[in-house]
């Protein structure tokens, strides 16, 4: 005899396999806490002292916490819900062999990874939202999952970008140059023209020598002059020293001597390399010959006068130790945004007064990692740069110049400079009507008052002659 089910009986059975539309257990809040909880290890695992501070090593702390966050939610899914939310395995397995492959490895992985995540994290963002879509029902599924998820698509196509985008570069733009190692890494120097003494030139803040696209040729045709990037500009290779004023000349004064470039030296800085060349020429006074000051930064004057600087190495402990350590971690993990291309978008609108082929190579290097990191240490040294300018007392009678902008400066900036232009007994201060504090190299008609100002110490050297006013 066979039993009929009955319409009640199907319906239980339906019932029985249909999804729960009230699910067991608070798969919201462990969703949220979870990703929460993955955030906060990221923040944390920044600061573990056994994590260089490098862009590398942080990005790789962020990673294997993030990780940790999706490793989390799949546990507690499990463990305490009726929706299992073991898709979460992939991303935590991803994060966290990309992650200890950076803190464990370092820069030496890079190159493979930056070509390998973009894709592999595109194709894993598009399975897991098909999987969250069918084992996720919960509010976190619209307001939190779905948003992270656009979020990490974004990242991945912005880093594939950067990535190709970066090859490109290196391909259209070659390093003009050399390669000189100058302790740890190489710094690159070029240097055109013939005849002496010999120009160095030396950018601002967060720039590079492609800066001096209108100075360089223009000097050249007289004398020789150098150009060179600082560590983790352009094609320079990033250094573990803190970025200080001492430290960039004593970069500089190796570098010059390991190229063979014979001395003593034009130095012409703009903005903080007003800086760096003083510090030079109070560690190296014997190989300076004249001056150029461009809208320079001036010196920072203590109570207590720093003595004539030495380079430290930025693991070397300091009073201020602490402090830096933290800023170069957090200096390091601003840096990383430009993996997704953030830097390339700003400089597509800077730069455009450049000459083309600088413009060019100035918005293909500003847009890499280890420039920013590079100009955000160069900031966080601004006051230590400040105080070592400082140390240089005099530069006797040797020619000194000073170009002060007529537009665009504070109340007290012309006085910072006459103070400057008093550092010779032959010198001349040039106030230049119209020229703003980036014009002197950026702008065609003010770089051309740049480079008549170097050549005109240049010709003072020559001759022996006062400069004139």
């Amino acid at each position: 005899m066979t039993n009929t089910p009955t319409p009640k009986d199907a319906e239980q059975s339906h019932l029985a396999h249909a999804p729960d539309p009230h699910p067991r257990g608070p798969i919201g809040w462990i969703v949220t806490g979870s990703l929460a909880t993955g955030l906060l290890a990221a923040l944390l695992l920044v600061t573990v002292p056994f994590v260089p501070p490098d862009e590398s090593n942080i990005r790789g702390a962020v990673l294997c916490g993030f990780a940790l966050g999706w490793a989390i939610l799949v546990v507690l899914s499990v463990r305490f819900t009726d929706q299992p939310q073991l898709w979460a395995t992939a991303p935590a397995l991803f994060m966290a062999v990309g992650g200890l492959l950076l803190v464990v490895f370092g820069s030496p992985v890079n190159g493979v990874i930056n070509w390998v995540w973009p894709p592999t994290l595109l194709a894993l963002v598009i399975w897991m939202t098909v999987r969250a879509h069918r084992r996720l029902r919960s509010w976190t599924r619209y307001w939190l999952i779905y948003p992270l998820f656009a979020l990490l698509a974004l990242a991945s196509i912005g880093g594939g970008y950067e990535t190709v985008t970066e090859a490109v570069d290196a391909s259209a733009h070659p390093m003009v140059g050399q390669l000189i190692d100058v302790g740890g890494h190489s710094l690159r120097l070029n240097c055109t023209g013939s005849g002496s003494p010999t120009v160095v030139l030396e950018p601002g803040a967060g720039e590079m020598s492609a800066d001096f696209g209108w100075t360089t040729p223009a000097v050249a045709r007289d004398t020789r002059v150098c150009v060179y990037d600082r560590a983790g500009r352009g094609w320079s290779q990033p250094s573990d020293a803190a970025q200080d004023g001492t430290q960039i000349a004593t970069d500089l004064h190796t570098l010059l001597h390991r190229g063979d470039i014979a001395g003593p030296y034009v130095l012409a800085g703009h903005s903080f390399g007003g800086l760096y060349v003083q510090a030079f020429a109070a560690l190296y006074p014997d190989e300076v010959a004249g001056m150029v000051l461009i809208d320079s930064t001036a010196p920072k004057f203590t109570a207590t006068p720093r003595a004539t600087p030495r380079a430290t190495p930025r693991a070397t402990p300091t009073e201020d130790g602490d402090s830096y350590n933290i800023m170069s971690r957090v200096s390091a993990l601003v840096s990383g945004l430009a993996r997704f291309g953030l830097g390339r978008i700003y400089g597509q609108f800077d730069y455009g007064s450049l000459p083309p082929a600088s413009r060019d190579e100035a918005r293909a290097s500003v847009a890499k990692a280890d420039q920013l990191e590079s100009t955000i240490n160069e900031y966080v040294e601004a006051n230590t740069s400040m105080e070592q300018a400082a140390t240089l007392e005099t530069l006797a009678n040797k020619p000194l110049i000073v170009l002060t902008a007529g537009s665009g400066s504070t109340a007290d900036w012309p006085a910072k400079q006459q103070a400057m232009a008093a550092l010779s007994t032959n010198t001349a201060h040039r106030v230049i009507a119209g020229a703003t504090h980036a014009s002197f190299v950026s702008d065609e008609k003010y770089a051309a008052v740049t480079s008549e100002a170097i050549l005109d110490v240049v010709t003072a050297v020559r001759s022996g002659a006062p400069l004139s006013r």
